[in-house]
């Protein structure tokens, strides 16, 4: 009975402390342009994807890090926002994915109109748009967008989807936690981190090796997003409570070990 319970303590043990389990956003090491911090995280509720994102209120900009993996070796990940509604229709998203095992990953933006992807412009402005591989097969997107200035929230859309053919993404699946992938982007308000500081008044966004044009692609590396911001790291108002409930349990079961 005792080594049994040995066993046990060393399994609760290690699952407590196992990267699948304890991960979240605030563990994941995501810097803006400068090497510092983005001003919030978000664990998004649905699809084990995380949202890291600074808003300068002194151009109506977000800087954004979306991070996500793939549901298969050739398949996608994408963070939309969509401008009039709270779904997918009408989305204007960025869309990332590997062209090849052990390829960086590509980076594009779409118009969603039903269930159809329409690569091209988007309704708003974006610049420093790049994608990169993480450790765990997973793919970061970045970006920074024009939001309508006096803004206090966006509707976000996040997605991971089927496989990419020839380049073409191909439609993602309809489970619930797909399903389920939307919400409010809150920044500014009673339930919303601080803005983070902005950069000096009629500041026009751009990299810093020159300007870059709003809606254009850049190379990874080359990147500097506005809104840039250090201090200490806040969660948004959609963290997820997933954490604490697998704690929770790891916690009974170091119990449960203990008494018998």
């Amino acid at each position: 009975m005792a080594s049994n319970s040995s066993l046990l303590l060393i399994l609760a043990v290690a699952c407590l402390f196992s990267p699948a389990i304890s991960q979240n956003c605030s563990t994941q090491n995501i810097l803006l342009a400068d090497r510092t911090p983005f001003a919030n995280c978000l664990d998004l509720p649905s699809l084990d994807s995380y949202l890291h994102y600074t808003y300068n209120a002194t151009n109506s900009s977000l800087s954004v890090a979306f991070v996500a993996t793939p549901s298969r070796s050739d398949g996608w990940v994408a963070w939309a926002i969509n401008p009039t509604m709270t779904g997918m229709n009408g989305s204007q998203a960025f869309l990332a994915y590997s062209p090849g095992a052990g390829a960086a990953p590509v980076v594009r933006s779409y118009n969603i109109s039903g269930y159809v992807l329409n690569e091209g412009r988007l309704a708003f402005e974006f610049w420093n748009l790049r994608a990169e591989s993480m450790a765990g097969n997973m793919i970061v997107i970045r970006t920074s967008v024009k939001v309508p200035p006096g803004a206090e929230s966006v509707n976000q859309v996040w997605q991971i989807g089927g496989n990419v053919t020839s380049g073409r993404p191909m439609v993602h699946p309809f489970n619930p936690a797909n399903l389920a992938s939307r919400g409010v982007l809150r920044f500014v308000g009673s339930d919303a981190p601080s803005s983070a500081p902005g950069s000096a008044p009629g500041s026009v966004p751009g990299s810093a090796q020159g300007p870059t044009t709003p809606g254009a692609s850049t190379t990874p590396g080359a990147s500097t997003t506005p809104g840039q911001a250090a201090g200490p790291r806040s969660a948004g108002s959609m963290t997820s409570s997933v954490n604490f409930g697998v704690n929770f349990g790891i916690l009974v079961m170091l119990a449960t070990v203990f008494i018998f």
